[in-house]
């Protein structure tokens, strides 16, 4: 354990599994205690297991971030169970289906945009109140790339992504004198779930995705929970506001 987070109390949306799960076990090994949170209960209670496999504190608190009621019953249950939050990471999304602009269906939209978008305003709203009374913290939310540049047959969550970028810029100049910091980082292509459900079915896919990045690769969840675990660290200290990206160049072009 290094403990850049030592003692901190951290929570992790969608956290039972890719990203967010990734960043949770990092949290947690820094030395934070962990909220666990994710609308798919095994997996978070596997997060969960994880952690307190190797002797770190964490608890599992169901949420669908695009509710604002269980937003708010998730954060007061965070500070209760380890009386404040000094760090967040709002990571939970979803992909949605792809398609052109012109013909995307409009409960697709809405799913995504309420999840990716919604979701992430409603967090920020409840721990920027927490961290406020406390007298600070750190958030990081989770973009893309495509939340930076566009991406064809995806509109939805290119428009939320950006929200997000954008989101977070606001929000930062916003309580920049409150000492609550906040920024994003921006993935590009991770091997997660999200990605292996649709490669899997067609490897095709996964070659023409990974040739596309300019390091011949995909990125490994581990390697962006290092940059959310560092922008919610004081090693990060003067940094607010910034975008990201986490990419292997692709925004780079």
């Amino acid at each position: 354990m290094n403990g850049r987070l030592e003692g901190k109390a951290a929570l992790v949306t969608g956290s039972g599994s890719g990203i967010g799960r990734a960043t949770a076990l990092l949290f947690a090994r820094e030395g934070a205690r962990v909220i666990v949170s994710d609308v798919n209960a095994s997996g978070a209670e596997e997060t969960v297991a994880a952690i307190q496999k190797k002797g770190g504190e964490a608890r599992f608190i169901r949420c669908d971030v695009s509710k604002s009621a269980e937003v708010e019953a998730l954060i007061r249950g965070a500070v209760e169970t380890f009386g404040r939050l000094d760090c967040a990471v709002n990571n939970a999304g979803i992909s949605g289906v792809m398609g052109p602009t012109g013909d995307y269906p409009e409960d697709a939209w809405d799913r995504v945009i309420a999840t990716n978008l919604t979701g992430v305003w409603l967090c920020m709203k409840q721990e920027i109140q927490q961290m406020l009374k406390q007298g600070g913290g750190s958030i990081a939310n989770t973009a893309s790339v495509a939340g930076l540049v566009g991406f064809t047959m995806a509109p939805a969550y290119t428009a939320a992504k950006h929200g997000v970028v954008g989101l977070t810029k606001t929000a930062a100049l916003e309580y920049a004198k409150a000492n609550i910091r906040i920024n994003a980082v921006c993935p590009g292509l991770v091997r997660t779930p999200m990605i292996t459900d649709t490669t899997s079915k067609n490897p095709q896919i996964e070659q023409a995705l990974i040739a596309d990045e300019p390091v011949g690769r995909m990125a490994d969840p581990e390697e962006i929970a290092e940059a959310l675990v560092w922008l919610c660290s004081g090693a990060s200290s003067f940094i607010t506001g910034a975008a990201l990206p986490v990419d292997g160049g692709v925004v780079a072009r």
